[in-house]
């Protein structure tokens, strides 16, 4: 397979930099001793952006498998269906 194209690797890295950011910062937030609630909106943040990242990294793998000339229609549903089990 090729991998993500050079404009979804650039977005991928950029939003899995945000994501290593807001972490640092729930990190911080931790050493503060910040209130309980507080760190919890953060860490949902950052799980919600990083679940993103995550469906746009499937999307790309489904993607590939889709485009792949050299499979048939029941061997690239096959292979969907194997993405969805291993990965979700």
């Amino acid at each position: 397979m090729s991998g993500p194209t050079p404009e979804r690797q650039d977005a991928m890295l950029k939003r899995l930099a945000r994501v290593e950011g807001q972490v640092r910062g729930i990190q911080a937030m931790i050493r503060r001793g910040e209130p309980c609630e507080a760190i919890a909106q953060q860490f949902s943040a950052a799980r919600k952006a990083l679940d993103k990242a995550y469906q746009e990294m499937l999307a790309c793998l489904v993607e590939e498998t889709v485009l792949d000339p050299e499979r048939d229609a029941a061997e690239t549903l096959a292979r969907v269906r194997a993405i969805f089990t291993k990965y979700t």
